[in-house]
């Protein structure tokens, strides 16, 4: 990942689930593919699931060799602080993930799911996540809108996060020692 440019748009990537193997994560790559050719200037970083399940899909559509590639990084699994240092840093995440649905928005990071269904409607409702499902047109479609428009983008990263605004702990303080 030394090749990745500071300041420059990064999309997060990262797919595991089991309902998206075999043409679901065919679909989602060639969609990534794509979109890395259609965006240059973006840097595309996928930290890999080491299931074969994962692997082969990206071998089948990026190459067998992918360390020549311009603007698509991918990785090793990453530690947790290392993931949300690059969370931190990217401009859109693209995942199957339950768990980053959660703390995407609370970095302020809009999150496209490439599944059908979400277990998180609280953050649908409050529109920080929309699902794309594995749908070529739809994820490429809605990756390029919050590239392309800054509308979009701002009206789903700066929506108010359902899970929180990261500020309860020193509320709880405050009250306990109001309380004294």
């Amino acid at each position: 990942m030394n090749r990745l440019v500071e300041g420059k748009r990064l999309v997060l990537i990262t797919g595991h689930r089991r309902e998206n193997f075999g043409d679901g994560f065919i679909h989602m790559c060639t969609a990534i593919k794509d979109l890395t050719r259609k965006y240059p200037e973006v840097d595309f970083v996928y930290p890999m699931h080491l299931n074969p399940n994962v692997r082969k899909p990206i071998h089948e559509v990026f190459g067998e060799d992918l360390s020549h590639l311009e603007n698509m990084f991918f990785i090793e699994p990453l530690e947790y602080l290392s993931f949300v240092y690059l969370m931190e840093k990217s401009t859109i995440v693209l995942t199957d993930s339950g768990g980053i649905q959660e703390e995407a928005p609370g970095l302020g990071k809009p999150v496209l799911v490439m599944r059908d269904t979400t277990e998180r409607p609280e953050a649908l409702a409050a529109g920080t996540v929309k699902l794309v499902g594995t749908d070529y047109d739809k994820i490429v479609s809605e990756v390029s809108a919050l590239l392309d428009d800054t509308v979009y983008y701002d009206a789903m990263s700066k929506a108010v996060n359902p899970y929180g605004d990261g500020l309860a702990c020193g509320r709880i303080v405050e009250f306990l020692n109001r309380k004294e």
